[in-house]
């Protein structure tokens, strides 16, 4: 499954990677909560970070802008133009605030702080899931299932996509959805199975030339996701746009006997062409 790294997350105030914020191993008698299964960012189609001012305005070509038409002998050529659309996206702030008393660090037998930055970097990496997720359901185009997904269901929804230019290269699917697909002979068969070298990768397989990830309902918006699935073209579905990633700031409060740092990221992800995606949810 697709894992984020959770040092990828976390940086320092200056923009480069915290990884000293981050040890390895803090004491032997703690342990780490999961990782959740999250949606890589490979999978947009852009993540931008290097635009100006507040909002990131997003230029698309339509596909219905230039007409080829009959043109008689002698007569004009006729004009014509490509057509554009354009998006805007306003990052929004999210962040949290640590404080740790002196005394907790003093009697705690692990580095408590870092501990809790560590939990933040994963918090944050769920929150771009669920932004992720909540985009893909704006959707144009949605298969509705019944109590387990089908072949049928999945061929519907690349259909969907392929009908309107687009390529189905991905599908992202909930957990039940996942146990639904172990149990269609199709994809547990060894000779029929696909593509399980991206096992390696993070993702669970292929399924009909599609890369499959499952993420994990406790990263989703609430827990019927677990029942959704989500086929699209990843280079026009959605982009990320980011005005500041992942940012830790200590801070001190010696008025207070206390420590902490304050962790933020200004980030939104859009939903660039609504017909590039086709939803399935099953009951």
């Amino acid at each position: 499954m697709a894992f984020h790294k959770i040092k990828e997350y976390i940086t320092t105030g200056d923009g480069s990677a915290g990884t000293l914020l981050i040890p390895r191993l803090i004491m032997p008698t703690l342990i780490d909560a999961v990782d959740k299964a999250l949606v890589p960012r490979e999978m947009a189609a852009w993540v931008n970070s290097s635009f100006a001012g507040p909002t990131l305005v997003v230029n698309l070509v339509t596909p219905t802008g230039i007409r080829i038409r009959t043109v008689a002998e002698g007569a004009e050529i006729p004009l014509d133009a490509a057509a554009f659309t354009s998006l805007t996206v306003t990052p929004r702030k999210y962040g949290v605030a640590i404080r740790i008393t002196r005394e907790m660090i003093e009697d705690s037998q692990f580095d408590i702080l870092q501990t809790n930055l560590r939990e933040v970097g994963r918090r944050f990496a769920e929150n771009e899931t669920s932004l992720i997720l909540t985009a893909l359901d704006g959707a144009a185009n949605a298969v509705t299932g019944g109590a387990a997904i089908t072949i049928a269901n999945i061929a519907t929804a690349m259909l969907n996509v392929h009908n309107n230019d687009f390529k189905a290269t991905d599908m992202l699917i909930g957990n039940e959805v996942l146990n639904d697909l172990q149990n269609i002979d199709t994809f547990v068969e060894a000779n029929k199975a696909g593509n399980t070298d991206m096992l390696s990768k993070g993702f669970i397989g292929n399924i009909f030339g599609m890369n499959v990830a499952a993420f994990s309902t406790n990263a989703a918006p609430t827990t019927t996701y677990a029942r959704y699935a989500y086929v699209f073209d990843r280079t026009q579905a959605y982009g990320i746009a980011i005005k500041r990633d992942v940012t830790v700031e200590n801070f001190n409060l010696p008025s207070f006997d206390m420590e902490g740092a304050a962790i933020t990221q200004r980030i939104a992800v859009i939903l660039l062409r609504t017909a590039a995606v086709s939803n399935i949810t099953t009951t």
